[in-house]
């Protein structure tokens, strides 16, 4: 079996999500990094139909990062929930959401969450 893999890199986003209210009112930067695996119908790939539009996985997790939510948790299962549905070739996904400025007391560096999902 062969395996072709998308990556969608250090996405960048100002959005709003968080528990606190600053958080939702202020907003923060968020990166996203997505590999998403399939299994392409024809070898060489010549078409989009046999490949994985990352131009509309781009689209997906853009309007889901602009609706404000509590947990990273959520936005990072529904955008991968939100990508196998679309997308009957996709086998798994690996998606990770970073909040690049974290609401922490003298804390350097960003915190985030990952999610894999894989196609039954």
């Amino acid at each position: 079996m062969s395996l072709l893999q998308i990556h969608l890199k250090n996405l960048s986003f100002y959005a709003y999500h968080g528990i606190y209210s600053e958080e939702r009112k202020l907003g923060n930067y968020f990166e996203v990094n997505i590999d998403i695996w399939h299994q392409p119908n024809a070898l060489p790939v010549f078409h989009m139909k046999d490949t994985i539009d990352y131009v509309r996985v781009y689209e997906l997790v853009k309007q889901r990062m602009a609706k404000p939510t509590p947990l990273l948790e959520t936005v990072v299962t529904e955008i991968a929930q939100s990508v196998l549905a679309e997308f009957k070739l996709a086998t798994k996904i690996v998606i990770s959401i970073d909040k690049l400025c974290p609401p922490i007391l003298s804390f350097e560096g960003k915190v985030g969450v990952s999610f894999t999902l894989e196609r039954n």
